[in-house]
């Protein structure tokens, strides 16, 4: 009996790999539709598992592994108090991103969601990792821009991580504010891959733009 339930789940996943292409895009564009429905840590934990079991089987292939990532990166921000279980969950998130750069090496959007996972890790602890995990986050943003200059999410992450740093040191933030309303205004003429590559960002960039005022 246990070998026969093995069999099935190995050619289930067998199955599940070689239908690829089309298959794989309408698993992948099911789940993402899950984010919408995102509102706690508990959703985004049940999220970012159905990615990794996607991950698991489709060993090839980077986006799985990217949402993984990124909803353990949200999860982070979005836990108030605990800095260990801030970290726990870009521990889990650093894994996924490591994969992908192999898998990726010179994909804008890999880089872009590095540099997120490092202003994650500063945001943490700022006084002490400030100095830190900013370079680091600034130097993938740099070779996301390298790859794709156009990027909107590695720009939002760059205006971003800059104006955190002005306001730091109490220095103006109006060249920032400047910037973040220009790609906001310019965000929806990116022209994304496919349907399930990443398009996330222009609330965020929006929440800058509004600060500003």
């Amino acid at each position: 009996m246990k070998r026969t339930i093995l069999t099935i789940a190995i050619l289930s996943a067998t199955l599940f790999s070689m239908a690829g292409g089309k298959q794989f895009q309408q698993k992948m564009g099911q789940t993402l539709a899950q984010y919408a429905s995102c509102q706690t840590i508990e959703d985004y934990l049940a999220l970012g598992n159905k990615f990794k079991i996607i991950s698991n089987v489709e060993k090839e292939e980077w986006l799985p592994l990217y949402y993984h990532a990124h909803c353990y990166i949200i999860m982070s921000f979005m836990e108030n108090n605990d800095k260990a279980k801030k970290d726990e969950y870009l521990d889990v998130a650093e894994e996924s991103i490591n994969k992908m750069i192999e898998l990726m090496p010179q994909e804008s959007e890999v880089f872009a969601l590095q540099a997120f996972y490092y202003t994650a890790r500063l945001v943490v602890d700022p006084m002490t990792r400030g100095q830190e995990y900013g370079a680091l986050s600034g130097q993938s943003v740099g070779k996301a821009l390298a790859f794709d200059a156009e990027n909107p999410r590695a720009r939002y992450i760059k205006i971003s991580n800059e104006k955190g740093t002005a306001q730091f040191f109490g220095n103006d933030v109006k060249k920032y504010c400047e910037q973040a309303k220009e790609l906001f205004k310019n965000w929806d003429n990116y022209k994304i891959k496919s349907p399930i590559h990443p398009k996330w960002g222009k609330d965020y960039v929006k929440q800058i733009s509004k600060s500003c005022n």
